[in-house]
């Protein structure tokens, strides 16, 4: 007799089991025969445990659970507009407290869309209206003036609200476009007007955005935010008009000084520099004077020294018009190349000749003992890119060079 109470509680129980079993719904009887990937599947159809709302491809299986999806998605549509709206923007507002401003944005572009009627109509919503799955009636407004003004007035909010979003995402021009939808409805939205004015602000539109906060603060004359937006539009506007200004006075000394250099040339009786396409790279060598002010002061001259015998060059940054080209020579020659000792000093019977291509293509000879400035002051030579070429040979070998030049000119 001990046995039966405990008989009496295994039916019990096997009797508790056999009516959950019956209870159980059709589509899951079979999750016994299931792996444990499809029952998590299978359990992934209904709406309660999903993971993702994301939509079946038509044609598969799970496709005809669309109609309790949508259904559930219809629900963040349920009410009036005004309504709808109002749940979009306090999900924004969330977002933006949190600084989710992407989020945020969309929250409220979907109250913007909403209140102006722009959601789009779904038929598988409507379907699930039919199934009573979702509400069928949308609520009867009775005062619809007083809606409609609460709607524009939700509209602006959002539409404000928004461009602080897109002003946090530096997306500038959308968040003037949204300011000036806002204040289009209502021209006395301080928000629009700071939001805008910090816009223009970061997109260097400075008359734009001073007129924004001058615009602002004659609705609200102590408005911090745009005093302070003000002040730093100004500040920018100082530092622009003060680079502005330096730019000028650069370029306005550096056209006096090429004309300040131009009559210094011209007084000598040197012909203008001559500039290609193709200038040479000298450095910081320049022709230059002095005082780049004073065409009476010191001429600088940047000279090549060529020795075309031997494919080889000397630079000489800074060679004064007082000086001559013995003086140079004197330090150069002998030079460390010249293995068969060709390149003598003037000390030496033999030495070296130096010589200056005409401006009509020929030669001149230019003497070692007169300074430069004479010899560019004869008239026929002319510099050319700002540097002054001179060819220098050696006196056994000048007949020589001479002839190969003039081939080289076809002037033979």
């Amino acid at each position: 007799m001990a046995d039966q109470p405990e008989k009496q509680e295994n039916a019990k129980a096997d009797d508790f089991v056999d009516a959950m079993t019956a209870a159980m719904p059709p589509r899951l009887e079979r999750a016994r025969e299931m792996t444990a990937d499809e029952l998590v599947a299978e359990m992934n159809k209904i709406p309660l445990f999903m993971t993702s709302l994301e939509d079946p491809s038509p044609g598969k299986e799970g496709a005809e659970d669309n109609v309790l999806i949508e259904a559930l998605k219809a629900l963040a549509y349920e009410g009036t507009p005004l309504e709808v709206a109002q749940n979009f923007k306090d999900q924004g507002n969330e977002a933006a407290r949190a600084k989710h401003w992407s989020d945020a944005r969309e929250f409220y572009s979907k109250a913007i869309l909403t209140l102006r009627r722009l959601v789009p109509t779904n038929e598988k919503v409507e379907a699930a209206a039919e199934m009573s799955v979702a509400p069928k009636n949308v609520p009867v407004v009775e005062d619809l003036e007083a809606e409609t003004l609460k709607e524009k007035t939700m509209e602006e909010t959002c539409l404000a609200n928004r461009a602080l979003c897109n002003l946090e995402m530096k997306n500038y021009g959308s968040c003037n476009r949204d300011c000036a939808a806002a204040l289009k409805l209502n021209p006395r939205n301080v928000k629009a007007w700071y939001r805008a004015a910090m816009a223009c602000l970061a997109l260097d539109k400075l008359p734009e955005a001073a007129d924004a906060c001058t615009s602002g603060l004659s609705f609200d004359a102590e408005n911090a935010s745009l005093k302070t937006c003000l002040g730093k539009v100004q500040n920018r506007q100082k530092a622009l008009l003060a680079v502005e200004t330096a730019r000028k006075e650069r370029e306005e000394r550096a056209r006096n000084e090429v004309a300040t250099l131009r009559f210094a040339l011209h007084s000598r009786g040197i012909l203008p520099n001559r500039k290609t396409d193709n200038p040479p790279e000298m450095e910081d060598a320049e022709l230059k004077l002095a005082d780049k002010n004073d065409a009476k002061s010191l001429l600088n001259f940047p000279v090549l020294l060529l020795y075309p015998l031997h494919a080889q060059t000397d630079f000489i940054k800074a060679f004064a018009e007082t000086e001559t080209l013995g003086q140079h020579l004197e330090y150069i020659l002998p030079v460390p190349w010249d293995e068969k000792g060709e390149y003598k000093s003037d000390k030496s019977p033999e030495g070296v000749e130096c010589y200056i291509e005409t401006k009509v293509g020929g030669l001149i000879k230019a003497g070692k003992n007169l300074t430069i400035g004479k010899i560019l002051g004869t008239g026929k030579v002319e510099i050319v890119d700002g540097l002054v070429r001179v060819f220098v040979v050696p006196k056994p070998r000048a007949n020589e060079w001479i002839e190969q030049f003039k081939l080289r000119k076809g002037k033979q």
